[in-house]
């Protein structure tokens, strides 16, 4: 039975021993100095001028996640378009149901202002 899993297995095994390899290899190769100038951040070669912890405007995040939100529906309603016919009536309204439901959350995020870009 274990003769199933030898590929599985491998693969983990495999991707275990590059992660663990990388972290080894980085700590490695790693600059080992402690020159103070290597501590500031690099700005092309400016001096830095304030603090590198700049607040952003949570509509930048917002807009990212509806992006992401919306790009991972075309990856459910793809699949479904090229099976739909075996599906039958009871796929195209669970489709019809799930395209309603992000038609609903798209008018929500224009309501609450989301796409404003300023």
């Amino acid at each position: 039975m274990l003769q199933q899993y030898a590929h599985v297995l491998l693969f983990v095994g495999l991707g275990t021993i590059f992660a663990l390899g990388a972290f080894v290899l980085s700590f490695l190769l790693r600059e080992r100095g402690h020159d103070p100038r290597t501590r500031v951040p690099y700005e092309c070669g400016v001096e830095p001028v304030g603090t590198p912890r700049v607040r952003l405007n949570v509509r930048f995040y917002i807009f990212a996640l509806l992006f992401v939100i919306f790009d991972v529906e075309t990856l459910y309603i793809y699949p479904w378009a090229v099976v739909a016919r075996p599906l039958g009536i009871a796929g195209f309204w669970e489709m019809v149901v799930f395209i309603a439901i992000l038609f609903l959350a798209l008018l929500y995020a224009w309501r609450k202002e989301a796409f404003r870009w300023e």
